[in-house]
Parts: C-alpha cells; sequence; structure tokens
C-alpha cells in the first residue's frame, strides 16, 4: 500500500482530463512522417486522470497478487506441518501398540479424539477397546468405553470410506455394542458386521485378521443354536446364515495370507 501512495503522490495534478495523448508532426509539417520532436511531459502523459487510475490499478493488482502469493503459501506450509503431525501420531501410536502399552496409547490418542483424520480415529477405536477389554476394568467403564469405541470407529468411517481398517474396526464395535442390546439387536447387526467385513477385505484382500473375523462371523451362524434360529426367523425374513466349509474357507485364506497371522497380530 505503501507504494501505491508514493506513485499516486508522484502523478502531476491540474491538467486537462480531456487532452489526448498525441504525437505532433514534423517541423515541415508533412503528413505521414515521423519526425524527431522534443515532447513536453504534459503531453506524455496526456490524460493525467486515466493514467492514475490505470497505474493505481495496476498497482493494486501486484499488490493483491503478492498478498495471495504469501497466503497461499502460508497455508500450504501450514497443511504440510500438519499432515507431518498426524504422522508423527500415528508413528508413536504404532510403536506402543506393538510395545503393549495399552494404557499409554489410549492417553495419547484421546488427546485428539476431534480428529477429522480416519487413520488416528480408527486406531482410537481399537485402543478404547482394548482398554475395556483390560480384567482391571469394571463392567461400567467397560461399556462406556464399548460405546466410545463404536462413536470413534463410525467417525473413521465418515472421513473416509476407503480405509479398510475403519471398516473392520466399525464391524468389530458394532458386534461388541450387540452384548449389551438383546438378541434382536445382535441379529439385525450381524448383516452390518458381515457387510463391512466383506468391504474390509475387497480393499485390502491381504489384510488376515478381515478374513479371519469374517470367518468367526460365518462359524458364529453355522453353530447358531436352534432356539436362537427361531427367534430369528420370527423376527426376520432371512435371517443371517452360514455352514462351517464357509468359515473354514476364510480361515485358510488367512494362514495363507499371514503365516505368523496367530503370533504377530498389526491391526488387532
Amino acid at each position: 500500500m505503501a507504494l501505491t501512495l508514493r506513485l499516486w503522490r508522484s502523478l502531476p495534478l491540474g491538467r486537462s482530463a480531456a487532452r489526448a495523448l498525441r504525437l505532433p508532426t514534423g517541423a515541415a509539417g508533412s503528413r505521414g512522417q515521423c519526425v524527431p520532436w522534443p515532447l513536453r511531459g504534459s503531453e506524455v502523459m496526456g490524460n493525467t486522470g486515466a493514467f492514475k487510475r490505470s497505474l493505481l490499478i495496476s498497482a493494486l493488482s501486484y499488490l493483491g497478487f503478492e498478498t495471495y502469493q504469501v497466503l497461499f503459501q502460508s497455508s500450504v506450509v501450514h497443511a504440510t506441518a500438519k499432515v507431518t503431525r498426524v504422522e508423527e501420531i500415528l508413528e508413536q501410536a504404532d510403536y506402543l501398540y506393538e510395545s503393549g502399552e495399552t494404557e499409554k496409547l489410549y492417553q495419547l490418542l484421546t488427546q485428539y479424539k476431534e480428529s477429522e483424520d480416519a487413520e488416528l480415529l480408527w486406531r482410537l477405536a481399537r485402543a478404547s477397546r482394548d482398554i475395556a477389554q483390560l480384567s482391571g476394568t469394571s463392567e461400567e467403564e467397560k461399556k462406556l468405553l464399548v460405546y466410545e469405541a463404536l462413536e470413534y470407529a463410525k467417525r473413521a468411517l465418515e472421513k473416509n470410506e476407503s480405509s479398510f481398517a475403519a471398516h473392520k474396526w466399525y464391524a468389530i464395535c458394532i458386534s461388541d455394542v450387540g452384548d449389551y442390546e438383546g438378541i434382536k439387536a445382535k441379529i439385525a447387526n450381524a448383516y452390518i458386521i458381515k457387510e463391512h467385513f466383506e468391504k474390509a477385505i475387497e480393499l485390502n484382500p491381504k489384510d488376515a485378521t478381515s478374513i479371519h473375523l469374517m470367518g468367526i462371523w460365518c462359524y458364529t451362524f453355522a453353530e447358531m443354536p436352534w432356539y436362537q434360529r427361531r427367534i430369528a426367523k420370527m423376527l426376520f425374513a432371512a435371517p443371517p446364515s452360514s455352514t462351517y466349509e464357509e468359515a473354514l474357507g476364510y480361515f485358510h485364506r488367512a494362514e495363507q495370507g499371514n503365516i505368523f497371522f496367530y503370533f504377530t497380530y498389526k491391526y488387532i
């Protein structure tokens, strides 16, 4: 803006706004020939008002462009720093998980429970569930943590539907909630659970845990007691069903996908 004011003050004032910019003819007065002629400042300026406005607009446009560049570069730097920060948190979280530091992991991730990052949120869902599974957790606390985990998993899925882990943990958390909502809700949720396990496998066919959990789902409904089957038929036209063969197929796939499946779990 200081540059604009200096340019404005340097312009001559009091000239006729109607005078057009013109080049004088030569001394001989010949037409159509360009003959060198000393030009006065007022003649070069011509319409000073129009010239001033043009120069002012140019200066403002330049300043606007410079401001845009500064703001754009600042936003890029901020976004990059934010991504780097999230990556650092995830790296620390994975280290704590692999080290078996369940409580420290939960304490770390709950600091970012308002995050909009799906990778962070599904890890928080997992951490909440892990705390719920600890022997020292009371039944009341366990129930709160189970529903808390479901909420984090749901948000992770909303932020990124292409995350196989978000689908997997959403299915796991819905299954846990079913323990508190009765047989009808548990059977109704079974369709949702299957859908999200299948989606997780579709997004990552090499994830042995999703495949293994799908096998557990099949096994659960293959061995469903007769009275539960009767209830399911009364409540639903087509209750969920499966076979032992289907369950075994998933278990074999899980072992083939990860030879150390039963010894090292990366995501569950």
